[in-house]
């Protein structure tokens, strides 16, 4: 059984939404189509790194932002799926995130909406909330930013929290990754993807990217955790850099996956477990989610048993990084 960390966790969701989930036999273009199935679910990545965490037995904070009639629904939708809910209300709608799962032929389709515009004053509400809650434990700093939000908020949010001697997760994107990379977080988790345009250049085998990935940590991040889809997930740290495949699950929707594999990390090294343990646990919680419908999260009982299918290979630094960092 997972016990719950000694630390305070908590996590920020600047940009939330409703999430809505339909399963579709195909698009046809210029007609109604109908759905076998929809669902609704809290998101935003701040919000699914804290479900995930409920899952896992691991109480958190979460910290975000809502407004409208649509604010008011995801309140009521996250009072059910969060430990410890923190609401600050501002003007606008919260934004409405749907997804399409497509059967025929296979595919996903995902339309992000646009958030409401953030003011100072809820600005500074947030980040108060942020620091009080935090303490000197662990801050999962996840997702896009919303309109009147500047990009290097995690950053300048990073910095006041190493002050409290406070341990900040990262898991953003372009400027917002650039500049918070720059106040050294705990960990980082880009995807290939994000990584290769971190970068500026293709990473196509498993030695560009432990070369990259060595080369960010290096700059001072303890671990820098790259997720590769299908093939598993990477995880450097000052010795060694660990890879763990991805365990044969029937992938149904990769929504919620990343942020599962957060939430796994967190809960792993918030109790001081090694890294090959906290990517074993990241990897088995990605998977799970993956295997489910929708935005749906994996099950605890599940990610249990996954966890004995997921081996580690440690690659032993010998070199010193290379100094090609962005």
């Amino acid at each position: 059984m997972i016990e719950p960390p000694g630390i305070p966790i908590v996590c920020l969701t600047l940009n939330p939404s409703v999430d809505i989930s339909y399963d579709i036999s195909n698009l046809v273009v210029d007609q109604k189509i109908h759905a076998h199935a929809n669902r609704h679910d809290p998101g935003g990545n701040g919000i699914n790194v804290a479900r995930a965490l409920k899952h896992l037995r691991v109480p958190a904070h979460s910290v975000c932002i809502v407004g409208g009639e649509i604010g008011d629904f995801l309140q009521r939708l996250i009072a059910h799926e969060l430990d410890h809910p923190h609401c600050i209300r501002i003007e606008g709608e919260t934004r409405v995130n749907v997804t399409l799962l497509q059967r025929e032929p296979r595919a996903q389709y995902e339309v992000s909406g646009t958030g409401p515009q953030v003011t100072e004053l809820a600005l500074q509400a947030v980040i108060d909330e942020v620091l009080n809650l935090a303490g000197g434990g662990i801050a999962v700093l996840t997702g896009s930013l919303p309109p009147g939000v500047p990009p290097d908020m995690y950053a300048s949010l990073i910095r006041a929290l190493r002050a409290q001697a406070a341990r900040c997760v990262l898991d953003a994107q372009a400027e917002a990754l650039i500049h918070g990379i720059e106040e050294r977080p705990f960990l980082i988790k880009p995807n290939l993807y994000e990584l290769e345009q971190l970068v500026g250049r293709a990473l196509p085998n498993l030695d560009d990217i432990v070369t990259e990935a060595r080369a960010l940590q290096a700059r001072g991040i303890e671990y820098v955790c790259v997720s590769l889809g299908a093939e598993g997930a990477l995880l450097v740290d000052a010795q060694a850099s660990y890879l763990a495949k991805s365990p044969p699950v029937d992938v149904v929707s990769t929504v919620g996956a990343g942020d599962s594999m957060v939430a796994g990390l967190v809960a792993a090294l918030s109790r001081g477990e090694p890294p090959a343990e906290a990517l074993r646990l990241a990897v088995a919680c990605g998977s799970g989610t993956a295997s489910r419908p929708g935005t749906a999260l994996f099950g605890y009982q599940q990610v249990q048993a996954l966890l004995a299918g997921i081996d580690i290979q440690r690659i032993k630094h010998t070199s010193p990084p290379p100094e090609n960092s962005p």
